[in-house]
């Protein structure tokens, strides 16, 4: 290694991932909350093509993808150091109202362009420009994100006050079905968390070493093939979601921002696929259960939601014991 390497430069790097891996759900909840706002619109903005809370929502999204992929990008960097990469996110917290997302998002924004302001010092002082180009470069994503933010904080909220009755047909939402549904939220969060660190471990420069004429001869191996494929089942994780939370919300719930079970990463590509196996089992039966009680309510929607995902949860399944074999 070219530069030395301390334990505190570690942590100081991990902290930042933890932040991303905040910042992500964070943003991404507070998206999937704005289908419920928007329902909760002024009539006369409901009659809008585009109303505030659909381009609030976009960018929202948006972010919460780059911000995993900033999570990743220093997960990979801590590997390169010889490090190990946390799976470990600052506490989310989503808020209410379009304006209660942006002064959260103000202050996450903030406190992240702090926190790279002092890695940046930290690398330039060691001489890891690897670190100091990449937080250079994050360092520009979070201050736009914090002056959009900014755009939409002193803005008056425009939805009427919720009205205390609760209809018939929502009855059937009882506390004991939610808590199911928040089961999946915190499957899909430990999944993506899971999936994105084990992405990163497996693009690690050490683990790309070609040990065969057929791996030299077509660039490829099996860590790396892994690593790619890890990278297509937490982007779809991250549709799942959105899915899910969406729903939680537009029945009147509140959504977990806690993975769980936890994220457990393991040390090799071999260990990385008996994981992902494992997570996919466990939700493919957690969600034939919440598929079997939504049935039972009449639930519909939330029913048709989770076969799409339990189809593509079978896929990953699938994926994952090929490799097994």
């Amino acid at each position: 290694m070219a530069v030395k390497i301390t334990d505190e430069y570690i942590d100081l790097l991990n902290q930042a991932v933890a932040r991303e891996l905040q910042v992500s759900v964070q943003y991404m909840l507070q998206h999937a909350k704005m289908e419920k706002l928007i329902r909760k619109a002024l009539p006369e903005n409901i009659l809008l093509d585009k109303t505030t809370y659909d381009a609030v929502g976009k960018f929202l999204k948006d972010f919460a993808i780059q911000e995993m992929k900033h999570a990743g990008s220093i997960m990979e960097r801590i590997y390169y150091l010889g490090g190990e990469a946390t799976t470990k996110a600052t506490k989310p917290t989503i808020g209410n109202s379009l304006s209660e997302f942006a002064k959260l998002g103000v202050t996450a924004e903030e406190e992240a362009l702090v926190l790279y302001r002092k890695l940046i010092e930290a690398a330039v002082k060691i001489g890891d420009y690897e670190t100091y180009e990449l937080f250079e470069k994050i360092y520009s994503d979070e201050e736009a994100h914090l002056f959009k933010f900014q755009e939409y904080t002193s803005m008056q909220d425009e939805y009427e006050n919720p009205s205390q009755y609760v209809s018939e047909w929502r009855k059937v939402f009882t506390d004991d079905y939610f808590e199911l549904l928040n089961k999946a939220a915190a499957s899909e969060i430990s999944a993506i968390v899971q999936y994105t660190n084990q992405h990163e471990k497996a693009s690690l420069l050490t683990m790309r070493k070609k040990d065969t004429p057929l791996e030299v001869i077509t660039e490829q191996n099996k860590a790396k093939v892994i690593s790619e494929l890890l990278k297509t089942i937490f982007m779809q994780e991250m549709e799942h979601l959105e899915k899910i939370t969406e729903r939680i919300y537009l029945l009147e719930g509140e959504t977990t921002s806690i993975p769980a079970p936890l994220p457990v990463v393991g040390g090799s590509t071999t260990e990385f696929i008996s994981l992902g196996h494992k997570a996919e089992n466990d939700a493919i039966v957690l969600y034939r259960k919440i598929i079997e009680e939504a049935l039972k309510k009449g639930d519909t929607t939330t029913r048709k939601i989770f076969e799409e995902i339990v189809m593509q949860e079978e896929e990953h399944y699938w994926k994952f014991d090929d490799y097994l074999k």
